[in-house]
């Protein structure tokens, strides 16, 4: 009898291993299908070109600049988006272990919904904290503008002419030693027209350069070709807020207290190590969230 009984609670326990495994699975399953409508946009698909520059703020902007770039390469490693720097443009050395930050940084992101996921990213992210770089180890703010676009395929139809481009050639910058390049293969294109600047100095070959950082130009032209058409609408329908340089989007305060809190959906966290490390995945899920509802 003691046996049955045993058997008994012993099939139960297993079922109910398998309910709760089975939900799991649905659950999993539904979030997915979620998540495919609120990425559900034109270019939500497409891979990624972030951009990370460095605002006010001196030696203090460039260190968060570089730290905000660890930050999305550890979420994109995490997402397995495969990650490629296309150009850093490196500041001063500071601090008492003479570390050197970013004045700005462009990466691309290769990945399914990569676009999609970090869209939202764009804009002023503020960084609060006790200096590294103060003797007296005041508390010190700083800025940096974070910038997405998606990378668009050449099909899109947006003119490139040739006459409008004027093209540098440079030796790629570094902190030095192995990753100062020997030769001019680095490319800076200007378009003429817009005055807008792109460059890639990662690639070997002067060619490949150039290739990565036409493409840059053309999805800035194409975000260009959107903004004009906003503007056209906000001056039917009136005004509406956009994520420009002076709209803050996220705080990440280290000191007096540890807090991020997203200024937009008011999500918020005292894991600032995790953040930093790339632990994002909560702000985006309620930055998309808020723009489907």
């Amino acid at each position: 009898m003691l046996t049955k009984e045993v058997k008994d609670l012993t099939d139960l326990f297993e079922l109910g291993q398998d309910v709760n495994q089975i939900y799991n699975e649905l659950q999993e399953k539904v979030n997915k299908e979620e998540f495919k409508f609120f990425l559900s946009e034109k270019y939500d698909k497409n891979n990624a070109i972030l951009e990370i520059f460095a605002g006010a703020g001196g030696v203090d902007s460039q260190d968060w600049t570089t730290m905000l770039k660890r930050m999305y390469e550890r979420y994109c490693d995490k997402k397995g988006f495969k990650v490629k720097v296309l150009s850093q443009s490196f500041g001063e050395a500071g601090g008492p272990d003479g570390r050197i930050g970013t004045k700005s940084a462009t990466i691309e992101i290769k990945g399914k919904y990569a676009f999609g996921f970090l869209k939202k990213e764009s804009g002023v992210h503020r960084l609060v904290r006790i200096s590294p770089f103060s003797a007296q180890k005041l508390r010190h703010t700083s800025f940096a503008l974070v910038e997405v676009l998606p990378e668009i395929e050449d099909s899109v139809e947006i003119e490139i002419k040739p006459e409008d481009l004027k093209i540098d050639t440079f030796r790629s910058s570094g902190p030095g030693g192995q990753y100062v390049n020997k030769t001019e293969s680095a490319i800076r294109i200007t378009h003429l027209p817009t005055g807008l600047v792109v460059a890639c100095q990662t690639e070997r070959l002067q060619g490949k350069n150039k290739e990565k950082a036409l493409k840059v130009l053309h999805s800035k032209l194409y975000k260009l070709k959107e903004e004009k058409h906003k503007k056209e609408i906000k001056e039917i329908k009136g005004d509406s807020v956009s994520a420009s340089w002076g709209n803050q989007i996220r705080s990440y305060v280290l000191h007096p207290y540890q807090m991020v809190k997203d200024l937009r959906t008011q999500c918020q966290t005292s894991d600032t190590e995790g953040v930093l490390d790339g632990q994002i995945d909560d702000f985006i899920n309620e930055e998309l969230k808020m723009v489907n509802n």
